[in-house]
């Protein structure tokens, strides 16, 4: 492939991360020009024939990148910037349009549902009221696959008709918030369903757009949609029969780009996926005419799981390259970060004393004590992610706070993230974390700069602690805990 030059780089990548629509080169002639599609521009020899010159060439570079404004709207800037306080709580830009959320937002995937702890339909609008209406939080992440685990008294889709009985009691409410749902992804993922489901969320919610419509996992294949630790690319596995003729990256950016142009969202984006799958969303948007690039991704992130930022996500999402948002979820690592797991292992790590591990699962402290959840989520309790998170707590505890404020302090102030997803059970919990997150308060300031370098001396240990193992038997054959694939 020929040398692309670098003066005409920054002209057309310059024009995509202003925030602009397509359908602002409407008035150039050449804008009827086919665009190209992405594997087109990765197997041209050169670029001069492919894209124009000057001005003209910024008015058709396309979508803007991060997802357009809405119409009229000359909204948008860099990702990630704080954009306004509400009721002490920073609200940044996700992606390069006009969508703003708060800088925590509430993590729904138990809300309504079948676990020990769900919080039930009352303590969930509490939670909201207390977030939502005092405490300046906008973001609502939820799946049209929510609760987990869900029953028949208590099926999918019940978790967002919780937060549509809530909006419900007040028309202004939808307003102040930013509602962020899921397709189901996988083979459900195809341009009929994407329309088809977002109708079903709409109708649970009550309400006649969503703001952001992530895929809740790729339709392709990749490692590291799951729960294990797969973290190898088997390119064997493209032939299995539920990956092939997997939706196109242009077929869903088209999708996503028609709801917008219909009103039905604001912006689209993707979950539990990688530098790839963001970057290629991206060209095929760029490609259509008409496209909306994505605004957002989101993946587990923690302080034992900063794979995002040093796998190329991070270096992807940057203002100064397609210019996309990050949800952060599992911030507290399924609740090991919060450190209560350390001086009495979860239920599943006790084998040789069944007796505490039955008495933990009759009384568990959380999820890792329950036996399902605990086995699917053993990665965070990993040997090497045993031994991070207790070096963490040391670091807490030297620094006089607890291992949950540490978690939460560093996460919100990581340059990547626009905001972080977090869950509860309790409202002592909930106001925990919105301590964490309030612009005037002490807990809301940065961690000492002492704190974070020796938080990054522990990560320079292991920076991948959760997909690290010390317990991999000889006749596992390739499989991990979980019989996932691995390495």
């Amino acid at each position: 492939m020929s040398c692309i030059s670098a003066s005409l780089v920054p002209r057309v990548v310059s024009s995509r991360r202003a925030g602009r629509s397509r359908g602002d080169a409407k008035d150039d002639p050449r804008a009827e020009m086919t665009q190209p599609s992405r594997r087109k521009v990765v197997q041209a020899a050169g670029l001069g024939s492919l894209f124009p010159w000057g001005e003209k060439a910024a008015a058709m570079a396309g979508s803007g990148r991060g997802g357009a404004p809405k119409p009229g709207s000359s909204a948008g800037g860099p990702t990630n910037e704080t954009v306004k306080l509400v009721n002490g709580m920073r609200h940044k830009r996700m992606g390069g349009g006009d969508i703003v959320v708060s800088e925590f937002g509430l993590g729904t995937q138990r809300w309504g549902g079948a676990d020990f702890n769900s919080p039930d339909e009352k303590l969930c609008h509490a939670f909201l009221d207390r977030a939502v209406l005092e405490k300046g939080v906008s973001l609502i992440d939820t799946a049209e696959q929510y609760p987990i685990p869900s029953d028949r008294a208590r099926p999918e889709g019940n978790t967002e008709r919780i937060i549509g009985s809530w909006l419900a009691k007040d028309k202004s409410r939808r307003e102040k918030v930013v509602l962020a749902t899921k397709i189901t992804g996988g083979s459900n993922v195809t341009k009929k369903n994407i329309v088809k489901d977002l109708e079903g969320s709409l109708r649970r919610f009550g309400t006649d757009y969503v703001d952001v419509y992530t895929l809740h996992w790729p339709a392709r294949y990749t490692p590291q949609s799951n729960w294990g630790q797969s973290l190898q690319y088997h390119g064997d596995t493209e032939n299995a029969p539920w990956y092939r003729d997997h939706a196109s990256f242009e077929e869903i950016a088209e999708a996503m780009s028609e709801l917008i142009d219909a009103g039905k969202l604001r912006g689209w984006g993707m979950c539990n996926d990688n530098a790839y799958g963001l970057t290629a969303s991206c060209y095929a948007a760029y490609s259509l005419q008409s496209g909306h690039a994505p605004c957002v991704m989101q993946n587990d992130f923690s302080l034992i799981n900063r794979r995002v930022e040093e796998n190329g996500v991070t270096e992807a999402s940057s203002p100064a390259n397609e210019n996309v948002g990050f949800m952060a979820y599992n911030v507290l690592a399924g609740g090991v970060l919060t450190g209560k797991y350390l001086d009495v292992a979860a239920a599943v790590d006790n084998p040789r004393d069944p007796e505490l591990a039955e008495r933990l699962m009759s009384d568990p402290r959380g999820r890792m004590d329950d036996y399902s959840w605990g086995k699917t989520l053993y990665r965070y309790r990993s040997g090497p992610a045993g031994d991070a998170t207790r070096r963490y707590a040391a670091i807490a505890d030297a620094a006089g706070v607890s291992l949950t404020e540490l978690a939460l302090r560093w996460c919100r102030a990581r340059d990547g993230v626009t905001s972080s997803l977090i869950g509860h059970t309790s409202m002592a919990q909930l106001d925990e974390t919105l301590a964490c997150f309030d612009a005037n308060g002490d807990k809301g300031k940065p961690l000492p700069a002492d704190v974070a370098w020796e938080i990054d001396r522990v990560h320079m240990r292991n920076r991948l602690p959760i997909f690290a193992s010390d317990r991999v038997g000889r006749d596992w054959d390739g499989a991990g805990e979980i019989g996932e694939r691995v390495p």
